[in-house]
């Protein structure tokens, strides 16, 4: 198949399903753009501050985007091309982006508050509960795992003797110091924009200059070794500072400017697939079965595991928690909730189309285990396509070194989001369904305390990434697809209350819910199998299996309580 065929045929499709499904559900859900947002009702300086369209739009599609798009679809490649691009189409028109937009919508109608207060408003105080604990825990992993990330990708090479390996040290120290250097633009981004009233256009401008200037300067400056421990340390220190500072200082612009850099890997990716075209070798359809396993290990029957596996290019419940944690909390329009929160997933999912067509380009490297790592076979795929076009035959290492840098980019973006979206939940579990934090006093008062939360969130998380967060990420898939069935719960409870049409939102939650079980009782049964075989690690399969057991009950009683809130819905007739 042709990659070019390819991502145009996908694109003109997710047009397509925007400018009409999208369309369609802000007709059926009210999307009213003369609605108060609550960055305006609520604006306090810190959390609730109004953002310009294409600033806020930076932020989320940063946030929400990341390595997922990429590594899902390449990893689920395995069973061969056309479910892969089915699933990122079907999935991102009618449930990844339907999604994304009712939970921003539904919590611009809460005061910008969470799914978890969404839930307790509209299905009740304990399931709220139970939903904000299974998501601050699945927050608490994110943390774990994106700093551990991150601290890897700075982190310095030792030789035997304990020197420091400067010669292969010396990418990540670059990385390292793009990164600082990049903080450093942002702040001071934010500042003119937001205090000094600067042109956004004026701004981007330079700011989008000062990246390239940072890119220059740690290529060839990077003086900054330090060990993998330290930079967790380090990393753990900015996330509590970044968490608790005002948005516009450092969130907002950030995010903005970090898009940049995906908006240009997403441009140098399509030059090289339109531009080369070339006819990818990777197989239809492989199967129902993952047979080639280019990692070692099988992903498993297609069901459930396409669905699991490609998250964020087309359905994740991360998504979720961003749109109804940082994103509508600076909403400055409701008539920007479908470009920023139906759009920016769209988008997402052609990136996923890209990825696609990165490992179909190599994939006899690929699929024989020489080339795996996610991040590696997309920089190599594209860069491999960028190199074959005409004039461009020097381009290989340097667009190969900026797709990676630009991977890297957004983990620390999403660890800086995650870290502040579970402080949110932290605060909004002590909380009763409508209460805010000024109301409350005593214990509540100190324990919901914004810099309370965050040292106790941070604290956990680095405390996780530096043990064994490693060791339950295999369950990270099946809990995220479950945030989504219940972020698709909460949606649909909140229109059914308001007497809208919530049907569409019936199959892509059910479908989400049967992958999800489906999914953790796959994970039991092979931990079982581990067990009574006497495999290594037994400690951690008796603890995959008691939390894989714990996610079915939870997604069980949340159902329940649901699906008893909409029966009432129907007997009243108010859907």
């Amino acid at each position: 198949m042709n990659a070019a065929l390819i991502l145009i045929i996908g694109i003109v499709i997710l047009f397509i399903g925007y400018v009409t499904y999208g369309k369609w559900l802000a007709e059926k859900w009210g999307l009213d753009e003369k609605h108060t947002t609550p960055s305006h009702e609520l604006e306090d300086g810190l959390d609730y501050v109004p953002a310009k369209a294409p600033v806020l739009l930076g932020h989320h599609f940063s946030s929400i985007a990341g390595a997922g798009p990429i590594n899902g679809p390449i990893q689920a490649a395995v069973f061969g091309w056309i479910p892969v691009v089915l699933w990122i189409l079907i999935g991102g028109i009618f449930f990844g982006a339907t999604h994304d937009f009712g939970a921003l919508l539904a919590s611009i109608r809460h005061k910008g508050q969470s799914i978890g207060e969404v839930i307790g408003q509209n299905i009740g105080s304990r399931a709220k509960k139970l939903f904000i604990i299974f998501s601050y825990l699945t927050l608490l992993l994110v943390v774990a795992a994106f700093a551990s990330i991150v601290a890897d990708t700075f982190k310095a090479t030792f030789t035997d003797s304990g020197a420091i390996d400067y010669a292969a040290s010396a990418t990540n120290a670059s990385t390292a110091m793009i990164s600082l250097l990049f903080i450093i633009v942002a702040i001071g981004f934010g500042f003119f924009v937001y205090r000094r009233n600067a042109s956004l256009g004026v701004s981007t401008i330079i700011g989008v200059i000062s990246i390239i200037i940072c890119i220059a300067i740690g290529i060839n400056y990077h003086p900054i070794y330090l060990s993998s421990n330290a930079w967790m340390v380090i990393i753990g220190i900015y996330i509590l500072v970044a968490s608790v500072t005002p948005v516009w200082i450092l969130l907002q612009p950030r995010d903005y400017l970090s898009s940049f850099l995906l908006y240009g890997m997403i441009a140098l990716a399509v030059v090289g697939i339109l531009g080369s075209h070339p006819t990818l070798d990777i197989p239809a359809f492989t199967g129902f079965v993952d047979t080639i396993a280019p990692t070692g290990t099988s992903l498993g029957y297609l069901f459930p595991a396409l669905f699991v596996t490609i998250a964020c290019g087309a359905i994740s419940g991360f998504h979720s928690l961003v749109a109804s944690g940082t994103t509508a909390k600076q909403l400055d329009n409701e008539k920007d909730a479908r470009p920023i929160a139906y759009g920016a997933m769209l988008v997402e999912c052609a990136l996923a189309l890209i990825a696609v067509c990165a490992v179909g380009y190599i994939w006899k490297d690929y699929s024989t285990g020489t080339t795996v790592t996610p991040t590696v076979v997309f920089a190599t795929g594209i860069a491999s396509m960028l190199s074959k076009i005409p004039g461009l035959g020097g381009v290989y290492n340097t667009a190969y070194s900026l797709l990676v840098l630009t991977v890297s980019v957004f983990c620390l973006t999403s660890l800086d989001t995650a870290t502040r979206l579970a402080r949110y939940m932290f605060q909004e579990f002590w909380l009763a369904p409508g209460e805010s934090i000024e109301e409350v006093s005593g214990f509540k008062k100190t324990i919901t305390n914004p810099y309370v939360a965050t040292l106790i969130t941070v604290a956990l998380g680095i405390g996780l990434g530096l043990t064994g967060y490693a060791n339950i990420w295999a369950l990270f898939g099946a809990a995220n697809q479950l945030l989504a069935a219940l972020g698709l719960l909460a949606v649909a409870a909140w229109i059914g209350n308001l007497g809208r049409n919530n049907k569409m939102l019936f199959f892509p939650m059910i479908f989400m819910l049967v992958v999800t079980v489906t999914s953790l009782v796959f994970t039991i049964k092979s931990n079982v199998f581990t067990i009574v075989a006497g495999g290594a690690a037994l400690g951690w399969c008796y603890i995959r299996i008691t939390l894989s057991v714990l996610l079915i009950i939870l997604a069980v009683v949340l159902m329940i309580e649901g699906v008893n809130t909409i029966r009432k819905q129907f007997k009243t007739k108010k859907i």
